[in-house]
């Protein structure tokens, strides 16, 4: 029996690799664009629904503009979450599972050490706040729920700090990048995967683990180590690289804070759906042999 799989946010980063993975035989996922299910209307979601019976839904949509939902709160409130809320609802009436990605941004980033799923929440920002709205709704409004937060994404696609920093160094001119900033650089293939995991451990049993998890690449940086990161393995493939200077938040002003820690744990991932998250460098390695080529 074919199983259909909804996937919403297919043009961002995770949905771009989730569309690269080898799903199981007999599960069809399907990408609406946004045109097709506009998360921001609640017909819209209503009549994705209506064209299959769904196994599951992975909900990678999401507003990430950070800076800009200081002004723009009803948008990221929308897209964040009443979207999700909506999604949640039809998936509650179907009897399905549904797999949200959030984000470190539910924190205020003070803490020391990993923050787990228990962590208190304190979110410093129009983002993150819209992000937990989404949580809560989703959470609540469907008892198959799979939360799981992320950080530091990048990729080979869309807009990320691999691919800046690569652009940027183009220009030939050192680079202030901030150091006083630390969190778990993530590979958005590798948020791919561990979805795909969680979602056949959801497909197969209706008694699933449920709940609020975390999904890092394993070990942690600072930007400014980061960038140094990439410039290292950028310059043995031959690409473009530049001298970074550290400097502090302070020196470097937005308009939405950051967290200063952005540390995740991972260890309830590993003990409910067996995913050990692998080394930081080793997935930036696979994503600057898709950016840079390798010299022969």
């Amino acid at each position: 029996m074919t199983r259909h799989v909804l996937v919403t946010g297919g043009g961002g980063q995770v949905g771009l690799e989730l569309a690269r993975q080898d799903w199981p035989q007999d599960v069809v996922p399907h990408f609406p664009t946004r045109d097709a299910l506009d998360l921001g209307n609640a017909e819209s979601i209503a009549a994705a629904f209506a064209v299959h019976k769904w196994a599951a839904v992975i909900n990678c949509a999401a507003y990430t503009a950070v800076d800009k939902a200081e002004t723009e709160v009803g948008a990221a409130f929308l897209a964040n979450a009443q979207g999700p809320a909506w999604l949640a609802e039809q998936c509650r009436n179907a009897g399905i599972p549904l797999i949200h990605v959030s984000t470190d941004y539910v924190f205020d980033g003070t803490a020391d050490g990993f923050y787990d799923e228990a962590a208190p929440v304190g979110p410093t920002g129009v983002y993150g706040a819209s992000k937990l709205a989404g949580e809560l709704a989703v959470l609540s409004g469907n008892p198959r729920t799979v939360v799981m937060r992320t950080a530091w994404v990048v990729s080979a696609h869309r807009g990320n700090f691999v691919k800046t920093m690569l652009r940027v160094a183009t220009a030939g001119n050192p680079l202030r990048v901030v150091a006083d900033q630390r969190g778990c650089p993530t590979s958005a293939g590798d948020i791919a995967r561990a979805l795909l995991t969680i979602l056949s451990a959801q497909l197969e049993r209706e008694d699933a683990p449920t709940g609020t998890y975390q999904f890092v690449n394993a070990g942690e940086a600072s930007w400014c180590e980061f960038a140094r990161a990439i410039f290292a393995q950028s310059s043995e493939r031959g690409g473009p690289t530049a001298e970074v200077t550290a400097i502090t938040t302070a020196d470097y002003p937005t308009p939405a804070r950051r967290p200063a820690n952005s540390r995740l744990s991972t260890t309830k991932l590993t003990a409910d759906f067996g995913i050990v998250p692998r080394p930081w460098p080793e997935a930036l390695a696979n994503i600057m042999d898709e950016l840079v080529r390798p010299v022969s």
